[in-house]
């Protein structure tokens, strides 16, 4: 018996190499980046209760950690600072010899061939836990944080670091800060946007992490989690201002929004798994519901898959060590 049916190829048998030959979608270790706590006036790595295995690292002995990350296949890290020295203004962090400037030079210093990213926000430092300059009736007053984040961008990369990641989400950010920079002579340091940063529920074990405690919320200067087409109006816009890389975060959460933003730019990308993404997965490992590494490496595997070319995880150093297995 004979059948007249259209040509199909047969399925291949496929060994681990074969696997690996005709894989559409590839995982690199210079794709992570490691998201780091750094805390002054502490004398030892502190637990994070909130994210198994992750620590706040004292700012006098970070130099290790940062050359652990290195040793252990890390070529990214961006960094957290936990500051002890709050006001309303974060002004710590607008300073030569504040916190966000002192770890950004201890990171250089202790591994000159990390690629060092500045977060650029005020939520870390502010007495309120909000991400800018308080008006009078408790609303972010875009406009003067948008000089505030300038400094501080001038700040950083004065400091040291390779690329600053504006998080504010301040209308005009990237633009504020791309004109200071180049007036200031940092016209190739690199500007990553957090280009669609939405006012998720996910970010509860980071604020613990990082000591923002925050008085209110971020729904007026975040993206709306159901709003798509306005993260697509947000990305072109800092492309526009000049952003150099383009950030969806949440990231798993979102692969629609990264998938749509791949499709609108050729930008790089990157994707943020966040810490509440990160600690779900934690849990879930630890009750034994599911496999650590395949469930990691699927995910990391799922953001790139949506067109993320940057991977910025909690998981980093793991999946580091994965990779060169």
């Amino acid at each position: 018996m004979t059948f007249d049916l259209p040509y199909r190829p047969r399925r291949m048998r496929r060994t681990e190499t074969l696997r690996a030959m005709v894989r559409e979608t590839q995982l690199n270790a210079s794709q992570l980046v490691y998201p780091m706590f750094i805390e002054e006036g502490i004398s030892e790595n502190t637990p994070i209760s909130s994210m198994p295995g992750i620590f706040r690292h004292p700012e006098k002995t970070m130099d290790k950690a940062v050359k652990e990350a290195y040793a252990a296949g890390i070529r990214s890290i961006l960094l957290f600072g936990v500051s002890h020295h709050k006001d309303e203004t974060g002004s710590d962090s607008l300073k030569d010899d504040g916190l966000l400037a002192r770890m950004i030079r201890r990171a250089k210093d202790a591994c000159p061939d990390m690629n060092v990213i500045s977060d650029n926000c005020f939520c870390e430092y502010t007495s309120h836990g909000h991400c800018g300059v308080l008006t009078a009736d408790g609303h972010v007053h875009n406009d003067h944080t948008l000089e505030n984040l300038a400094q501080q961008a001038y700040i950083c990369a004065r400091a040291g670091a390779d690329i600053v990641a504006p998080s504010a989400m301040m209308d005009g950010q990237i633009a504020a800060i791309r004109e200071r920079l180049d007036a200031e002579g940092f016209e190739h340091t690199p500007i990553m946007a957090y280009a669609s940063k939405f006012a998720s529920g996910l970010y509860g074990p980071f604020r613990a992490a990082a000591g923002c405690d925050l008085k209110g919320d971020r729904k007026t200067y975040q993206m709306d989690p159901a709003n798509a087409r306005e993260a697509l109006i947000e990305a072109e816009l800092d492309e526009a201002e000049g952003a150099d890389i383009l950030m969806v975060k949440p990231g798993m959460f979102y692969l629609d929004i990264l998938a749509r933003i791949r499709q609108q730019s050729n930008m790089p990308l990157a994707a943020y798994q966040v810490s509440g993404e990160y600690s779900m997965m934690c849990y879930a490992f630890e009750k034994g519901a599911l496999d650590e590494k395949r469930v990691v490496m699927e995910s990391m595997t799922s953001l790139r898959r949506a067109g993320a070319d940057i991977l910025i995880t909690y998981f980093a150093p793991k999946v580091a060590r994965w990779l060169a297995e």
